[in-house]
């Protein structure tokens, strides 16, 4: 199975855990995913995201 960006989706139950304060955090009840995470999932999705470590993260400021 591929998600819309044709990565590889782990749909096994073995796939990786989603922590709190590693692969993300709230901020005023929205979910901020953390440079970890990103890079973990390999590619940039486009949202602007926070700590994108892509070089999206500059259209914010």
């Amino acid at each position: 199975m591929q998600d819309s960006h044709g990565q590889a989706v782990n749909t096994s139950e073995q796939a990786e855990t989603f922590v709190e304060g590693l692969d993300f955090y709230f901020e005023e009840g929205l979910m901020v995913l953390t440079r970890r995470y990103l890079l973990n999932r390999g590619y940039c999705c486009n949202n602007i995201c926070r700590h994108c470590p892509y070089g999206n993260s500059d259209e914010l400021e």
